[in-house]
């Protein structure tokens, strides 16, 4: 299965009309077809990061259906509705994406996933880790990530002290975008728990041997974090 992660630089004073293009026009549409879900609409938090950025991920059920999406945009059913984002935004960008091996998601029962508006919930918050392994030790990170980083997670989740929840990782599909970049997808179980992470510094105990924040150094040094906020509609749970 794969993933598809679009951030839409949105037009700010066009925000609202935006979104409700979004929910009203594109997802029914795109949900024509058995084999491309919505799953998520979240908004870039404000005071984390660029203006008016909205990041949305489709699941596509495989190359086949990926190519019939493009037909579609292109010069089908979604060229009307992809029309009208565009007149709302500056830009999107796109990226796809494969699960990791040990990622908790790796498909979607697409049939399951909503195409039109049910019951809203409360919004939710993720924190969306980017990494860039260094050159030549891609398949190393991905094994530590694994063994070490989703281990250490779960365990907090299991404790009940946890600040973030791994729901999925990805890694950049062939061909689509830099060849060593992994996505982290994790769910914020204690929101109150960002503040301390925001106003002081990491601390000692974690920058020891043995934890990831020390371990992983060998393997990487770059990432970027994303606070994004789930729409009350977003389809997925």
């Amino acid at each position: 299965m794969l993933f598809l992660r679009e951030t839409h630089e949105v037009i700010g004073a066009r925000e609202r009309e935006f979104e409700a293009a979004f929910r009203e026009v594109w997802w029914p549409a795109l949900g024509a077809s058995p084999r491309a879900r919505l799953l998520y609409y979240l908004r870039h938090a404000h005071g984390t990061g660029p203006s008016y950025h909205v990041v949305t991920w489709t699941a596509i059920q495989d190359g086949v259906a990926l190519e019939e999406l493009v037909r579609r945009v292109d010069a089908g059913d979604l060229r009307a509705a992809s029309r009208a984002l565009d007149d709302l935004r500056h830009d999107v960008t796109g990226k796809l994406y494969v699960p990791l091996p040990w990622s908790p998601l790796q498909a979607v029962e697409l049939a399951a996933v909503p195409t039109t508006a049910a019951a809203e919930r409360e919004a939710v918050v993720f924190m969306e880790d980017t990494v860039w392994p260094h050159e030549g030790r891609l398949e190393e990170y991905v094994e530590a990530a694994g063994s070490h980083y989703a281990r250490e997670m779960r365990e907090h989740d299991a404790q009940g002290h946890a600040l973030l929840r791994v729901e999925a990782s990805f890694r950049t599909a062939f061909g689509s975008h830099r060849r060593r970049e992994i996505v982290l997808w994790q769910r914020v179980v204690q929101p109150r728990g960002l503040l301390p992470l925001l106003t002081r510094e990491v601390p000692e105990a974690y920058l020891q041997s043995g934890r990831w924040m020390h371990d992983a150094l060998a393997l990487r040094d770059r990432w970027e974090s994303r606070l994004l906020r789930s729409a009350a509609w977003s389809p997925w749970p």
